[in-house]
């Protein structure tokens, strides 16, 4: 059923974006402005006609090309299920428990394999992330597979790298409240590997919070483990 007179699912969902003064950049999440999975599948449905035009467009004969027959409705699922997920889907559970033992010592999860997509020409990054966690008494404690979890919701829509992990560190601090927080992501960008200067070099950026930010030493040995 449509919405203030709108037929596009695009448009309708959009409409309550605005409506809600909510912002809805490449890299913020909107599920909860989607209305279930029906209308999810309908957004494919959309997208799969639009990514059509696309092909249309650069002269792609798709009906007697079996290799392109089915790819408007491929990259349609792929968007939207799969490497932009994490605007579409809500973050997946993540269950924090106590700090019982009272620990205190650093924790480092890594290197795990990230995947997203650069915002400037939707093509693939990729890199491994490093997670130093500090715990205080007061702070949560989670498994360590939701480290990966939360960062594939924040890593899987298009994003650049930096505001990314700004993004997950927000998110992690959010639940977990550590004495201190550090993250290095190293990446390979392939809006570099693949066009413009075809250069095989890559990023590492970081970033330090609490303890990690104003003790030298803490940062110190959290960078010479996960280069050991």
């Amino acid at each position: 059923m449509a919405e203030d007179g709108e037929t596009s699912v695009a448009a309708r969902i959009r409409s309550r974006l605005l409506a809600a003064n909510q912002r809805f950049h490449a890299n913020d999440n909107i599920a909860q402005f989607i209305h279930g999975e029906t209308e999810l599948r309908a957004l494919e449905d959309e997208v799969a006609r639009q990514l059509q035009g696309v092909l249309n467009s650069l002269v792609i004969d798709t009906t007697s090309d079996h290799n392109t027959q089915g790819t408007a409705r491929r990259v349609a699922r792929m968007f939207v299920h799969e490497v932009f997920r994490g605007r579409y889907y809500p973050m997946p559970a993540v269950t924090e428990f106590p700090n019982a033992e009272r620990l205190n010592e650093l924790m480092i999860v890594g290197p795990i394999r990230v995947r997203s997509a650069c915002s400037h020409h939707l093509v693939p990054i990729l890199g491994k992330l490093w997670v130093g966690v500090l715990p205080s008494e007061t702070s949560n404690l989670v498994g360590l597979s939701k480290y990966s979890r939360m960062a594939e919701w924040i890593m899987s829509r298009p994003q650049i790298q930096e505001e990314a992990m700004m993004q997950l560190a927000d998110l992690i601090e959010s639940r977990l409240s550590p004495a201190g927080l550090a993250l290095v992501l190293e990446a390979d960008h392939f809006c570099m590997h693949w066009r413009g200067v075809k250069d095989e070099s890559h990023m590492i950026n970081s970033i330090m919070r609490g303890t990690f930010l104003t003790h030298p030493e803490s940062r110190k040995e959290f960078l010479q483990l996960i280069r050991a």
